[in-house]
């Protein structure tokens, strides 16, 4: 579950956004994570939330050699993280608070709130697809999800279509 309140993400559907990306990235199913927000790219596990974790992790994917510093419950990279801890003015680190308020914003630049506040889900992850590789509708060629396993995991964590 996210961390910041429903009032700062502006709705419960929008906290439920939040658990449907860490869903899609699979970092909230991996053992022993905090709810994904300890995840590095790749599946393991950092201690600590005082920085981003910063390392830079290669595997293959379809055949080719995929290389990056993704980390967290959204798996954000280390540039995106130095660059919305500046502009959002980021205390604390890379706390689990401040990987979801980046993720906010993330939305937000991506005009898809009043989508998910509305429940127009397939319209808020067709927006979002080009900074989550696990959304279906991206050019990163890294096995996106299908958009009916996510919409039918939506329902399950309680999200309503219209």
């Amino acid at each position: 579950m996210a961390k910041i309140s429903a009032s700062d993400a502006g709705g419960s559907s929008v906290l439920r956004f939040l658990d449907l990306i860490a869903f899609s990235e699979g970092t909230s199913t991996i053992k022993g994570s905090d709810d994904g927000y300890n995840v590095l790219y790749g599946g393991a596990l950092f201690s600590g939330y005082t920085d981003h974790p910063r390392r830079k992790l290669t595997f293959p994917i379809n055949g080719k050699q995929v290389t990056s510093t993704a980390a967290g419950r959204y798996q954000l990279l280390e540039r995106y993280w130095d660059a919305y801890r500046v502009s959002l003015r980021l205390a604390g680190g890379f706390t689990p608070e401040n990987q979801d308020r980046i993720a906010l914003q993330q939305i937000r630049e991506r005009r898809a709130l009043d989508d998910i506040k509305a429940g127009r889900i397939q319209q808020a992850i067709a927006k979002c697809s080009n900074i989550w590789a696990s959304f279906p509708g991206n050019t990163y060629g890294q096995n996106p999800h299908r958009l009916d396993k996510l919409i039918s995991h939506w329902v399950e964590l309680g999200g309503t279509l219209p």
